[in-house]
């Protein structure tokens, strides 16, 4: 598909662009503010890809309280590279039964959207990581964001317009399905980190040049208070430990972990990685995006103390280990 710079109508950008709020920093933000309502999020057991996945899924959407009935819901999974050595990618099994879950709830339609970070073609990418074999109707379902036709929202960082897929800008609901992974730059890569895959490599450059420039950090701020709308379904039945995201090693862990509040999610992945969140720098500075102490999440299904299984760690990152409560 040719990838060409779109303007949206102004209702439209007005629509896109609905809940972006500038990030304020001066007083504190309602999601760190004693009292309030919890943020929920459900920890659930899956031992194997081979079990039932669309029950714990579905157990997941219920127990956080999402009505995506008549919703246009747009399944984001994290498919950078491949290695059969290794477990890289969110599992498509994963991503079948995510499918079927949201479809089973309501949602008007179930699309699934990805721009991996290397420059390589995407459905060859999804073809190895056995997508095309788990995932029903793929071809008809996927769109690689990489190569979407664009429009620009204002605002991003220091850029005053910055461009992204209209198939993201036009979801109702992003859901984005990392895989449970450490990362040898930002620490730990999960449910925010994931949204890396939603800037257009055609216009920004492999590995997403710009965000790099930008910062690692700061762009995961940004992209997180332009999509809120987004639901955070994290891979950890098998997640990558030591030197992710793509070199390290497998490391079952045997969860599900959902919820609305993105910050929240990882910041209990984090707990459950045996990772203080007050450690990593992007979760600690998202404080208008969500919670993270631990006193603030009511977890549902399993608590993290019950699955809680230490990811190995490179040497820079030693010191996230932190207090972990």
């Amino acid at each position: 598909m040719k990838l060409t710079r779109r303007v949206l109508a102004p209702a439209a950008v007005a629509a896109a662009t609905a809940g972006y709020a500038s990030m304020n920093h001066r007083k504190p933000p309602p999601a760190e503010m004693e009292g309030g309502a919890k943020s929920t999020v459900a920890i659930l057991k899956a031992s194997s890809y081979s079990v039932d996945l669309v029950r714990p899924i579905l157990d997941g959407i219920r127990a956080c309280g999402l009505d995506v009935r008549g919703k246009r819901v747009l399944l984001k999974p994290n498919l950078v590279e491949f290695d059969h050595a290794t477990a890289i990618n969110t599992d498509a099994r994963v991503v079948a039964a995510a499918l079927e879950a949201f479809s089973t709830a309501g949602a008007a339609s179930v699309t699934i959207g990805e721009g991996p970070g290397h420059r390589r073609d995407t459905f060859d990418l999804a073809r190895e990581a056995e997508y095309l074999q788990f995932v029903p109707r793929f071809d008809a379902l996927f769109t690689d964001l990489n190569r979407d036709d664009v429009s620009s929202v204002p605002q991003f960082a220091d850029d005053g317009e910055f461009f992204f897929p209209n198939t993201a800008l036009r979801a109702d609901l992003m859901v984005s399905m990392p895989k449970m992974k450490t990362h040898h730059w930002a620490g730990v890569t999960l449910s925010m980190k994931n949204l890396f895959g939603l800037v257009p490599g055609a216009m920004y450059g492999w590995p997403k040049n710009r965000l790099h420039i930008i910062g690692i950090t700061r762009s995961i701020l940004e992209l997180n208070r332009v999509f809120r709308n987004t639901f955070a379904l994290v891979d950890g039945i098998v997640g990558m430990e030591g030197n992710g995201p793509i070199q390290g090693t497998p490391k079952q862990a045997g969860v599900l972990v959902m919820g609305r509040d993105v910050r929240a999610v990882d910041a209990t992945c984090c707990r459950i990685m045996g990772v203080d969140p007050l450690q990593v720098e992007y979760l600690r500075l998202a404080a208008p995006l969500g919670r993270i102490e631990e006193k603030w999440i009511e977890q549902r299904g399993e608590k993290t103390a019950a699955v809680a299984t230490e990811f190995a760690l490179i040497a820079q990152f030693s010191g996230l280990r932190g207090r972990v409560s």
